[in-house]
């Protein structure tokens, strides 16, 4: 009797350990710029892309679209949204205050075995960039300034920061190849680098900064042209 118990509370909660982890795992893939701004997504496709059945699946998208990351465009079809530039300006003011912020307080963490994992991850960005492979790149980037935020020491401010990423990771997309070509970002991350092993807060701060204005340059780029073409076809 009592196994038959706990066999029905296993299966009982199976469902939201399944909807926890496809939630997790969509969000980690638009937070790293997995799909680009008007992909279209099916539960069926979420589904068979994660390998979960269509209820884990529909849980993980109706848990992004509460969060602004996914919209309804039909009954089962979610669309990757494209930021207004009026959005993307407010992200931009948010993240240049928030991450410049979580990088200034990494300095005091920051050890040997952070700066050489910084290093491995970004010989591994550049050679994604070399080899055009962007969501490399993208994927690795993520992991780049995680690491530095995280030292931070502050989980409330990782959170927001994350946040920000997930409503705009999407549009990273709009970097490449014109991004990859300049290589500001690299400058940017060997900058951050070179700050983190000096312990200058305000060296590593004005990095990452850079970093956020550069891409942010970009994107308004790649924004204001789809905004202006909307505006044509009115």
């Amino acid at each position: 009797m009592e196994i038959a118990l706990e066999d029905e509370e296993r299966h009982r909660h199976q469902p939201n350990r399944l909807g926890e982890m496809a939630y997790g795992n969509m969000k980690e893939r638009l937070i790293r710029g997995a799909f680009s701004p008007g992909d279209k997504l099916t539960i069926r496709a979420v589904s068979e892309m994660l390998d979960v059945s269509t209820t884990p699946a529909r849980d993980a998208i109706n848990r992004l679209v509460i969060d602004g990351a996914l919209i309804y465009s039909g009954p089962k079809t979610v669309i990757v949204p494209r930021l207004r530039l009026s959005d993307l300006e407010e992200i931009t003011q948010m993240r240049l205050a928030l991450e410049g912020l979580a990088a200034a307080l990494a300095v005091k963490a920051a050890g040997e075995a952070t700066i050489e994992e910084l290093e491995q991850l970004q010989t591994k960005i550049e050679a994604a960039l070399d080899e055009k492979r962007y969501f490399d790149a993208l994927w690795h980037n993520k992991e780049f300034h995680f690491a530095i935020y995280r030292l931070s020491g502050m989980p409330y401010l990782l959170q927001t920061i994350e946040t920000l990423w997930l409503r705009v990771g999407a549009s990273f997309n709009g970097l490449y190849p014109e991004f990859s070509e300049t290589r500001h970002g690299a400058r940017n991350h060997r900058a951050a680098i070179e700050a983190l092993v000096d312990k200058d807060a305000a060296a590593t701060r004005a990095a990452i900064e850079n970093d956020i204005r550069d891409g942010f340059r970009q994107m308004k780029k790649i924004t204001a042209d789809h905004d202006q073409r909307n505006l044509s076809r009115r």
